[in-house]
């Protein structure tokens, strides 16, 4: 069900060539571009008329508005099941504590004696915020998403999620509650690069229905072709990433539950057939019996044939045994995980040496579904090994930083003949200009 990696014996190669052994999702964004150009383009356009027609092309509904209405929003929080709508104030509550203490302040710097630099942290006006709706139903993205734009002081927040045939031309009315417990009212019935591409060029309004004004900022995961919208559009509009399939890397030793590194391992695998499950060992035992549990539990289990056996069959997943667990720290931090469990004795303290995830989960009491949904995290993570250099969702993907610089007369005199001379250096000799202009055109003495 699982195939096997085994590094063990050998020096463990370095960088690149440690990260071509271990395995991964092909996910080919770039061959996706071609497919979501002529769609942006149309968009960009036409507006809604291009956003319904391929709304219906690819999603099989036919729309006369892609604006959800508000009595629909209000309809769906009525109507949520209670114990849902429990959980999902729950989540927000905790995910509103974390995100709260992310919030920088304002800090200005005394350089010299009448010369400060102060940065100053402004939201984006706009964003747009990107909910899936494909195989599964994500409310719980509305909240990761949501919640850090709110908290970092966004103005202006739009949600779009595909329309779904069985709820007539809505998105999913959990989707819909969710926007409603978080009092957002601009929702939008539409799916994929043509999502994305309204909201980077707009698209205009009615005499019955206000159109979807463009956007700054456009977060969310997606599929292969919402990660392709983003990087065609990127530039128009800034993105948080390129999401690509979910993964989970675990790091376990022999004091690991296999029975918990299994239902870990397939929790991840039920999003989609791509998805990559990974366990890391030195314990060949544990290997074993993670490999009789996954056999066992993926058959009492939900969407096996679709998307858990050929996610856990599929080259983007193994169980990667390593010499010892040194090896494998090694191992997680060139594969870069999207979701890291840390199921070690000490698993703390190894936790603190990781240097590449997305997010760390520490010992068996924290699995990555807790993450999920009700950590009090963000579950908007880099995926693809991108966590080598990039961090996940947070009121800080929502924020900018501003420079604003003040200087007096002296302090600008003290200064002038260090700009100068590096103007001259790099030949630019209007930029030191600028400087003379302001002292009769000689460079104040030191």
């Amino acid at each position: 069900m699982i195939s096997r990696i085994d590094l063990r014996g050998d020096a463990l190669p370095e960088g690149g060539a440690l990260r071509d052994l271990l395995p991964r999702a092909e996910f080919d964004v770039e061959a996706a571009l071609e497919k979501v150009r002529p769609i942006c383009e149309d968009v960009r356009h036409r507006g809604s008329a291009a956003v319904i027609e391929w709304g219906e092309k690819l999603d099989g509904v036919r729309l006369t508005s892609v604006r959800v209405p508000v009595e629909a929003l209000t309809d769906a929080l009525d109507q949520l099941d209670p114990a849902v709508r429990a959980a999902l104030e729950e989540s927000i509550r905790r995910a509103r504590l974390v995100h709260r203490e992310q919030r920088r302040t304002t800090h200005t710097t005394q350089v010299v004696p009448g010369g400060t630099v102060t940065e100053k942290w402004v939201p984006v006006e706009r964003v747009g915020l990107y909910v899936p709706g494909g195989r599964s139903v994500y409310p719980s993205s509305v909240v990761m998403n949501v919640v850090p734009a709110q908290e970092a002081g966004v103005e202006g927040v739009a949600i779009a999620s595909p329309p779904q045939k069985e709820f007539g031309g809505l998105p999913h009315p959990t989707i819909l509650a969710a926007c409603a417990l978080l009092g957002v009212d601009e929702v939008y019935a539409a799916g994929g690069a043509q999502a994305i591409a309204m909201f980077a060029y707009g698209t205009e309004g009615t005499e019955d229905e206000a159109g979807c004004a463009p956007v700054n900022l456009v977060t969310g995961p997606g599929n292969i072709y919402v990660a392709a919208a983003k990087r065609l559009l990127k530039g128009r509009i800034g993105i948080d990433a390129e999401a690509g399939p979910t993964e989970i890397a675990i790091l376990a030793d022999d004091t690991a539950d296999p029975v918990h590194v299994a239902a870990d391992l397939i929790s991840q695998a039920e999003h989609d057939p791509m998805a990559a499950a990974v366990l890391v060992t030195d314990s060949e035992e544990l290997a074993a019996a993670t490999e009789r549990e996954l056999k066992t539990q993926v058959a009492a289990t939900k969407h096996v044939d679709d998307r858990i056996v050929p996610a856990l069959a599929g080259r983007q997943s193994a169980i990667v045994l390593v010499n010892d667990l040194e090896d494998g720290l090694k191992v997680v931090d060139a594969y870069a995980a999207e979701h890291l469990e840390i199921q070690t004795a000490d698993a703390a303290a190894r936790a603190e040496r990781v240097r590449n995830a997305g997010a760390i989960f520490v010992g068996p009491w924290a699995p990555v579904s807790l993450g999920d949904y009700c950590a009090g995290s963000n579950h908007v993570l880099p995926t693809g090994g991108c966590a080598c250099h990039s961090s996940g969702l947070s009121v800080q993907s929502f924020l900018r930083g501003i420079h604003i610089v003040d200087y007096t007369r002296d302090a600008l005199a003290e200064v002038t003949h260090h700009v100068v001379t590096l103007a001259e250096a790099e030949d630019l000799p209007a930029h030191g200009a600028a400087l003379k202009a302001r002292f009769g055109w000689k460079v104040p003495q030191q």
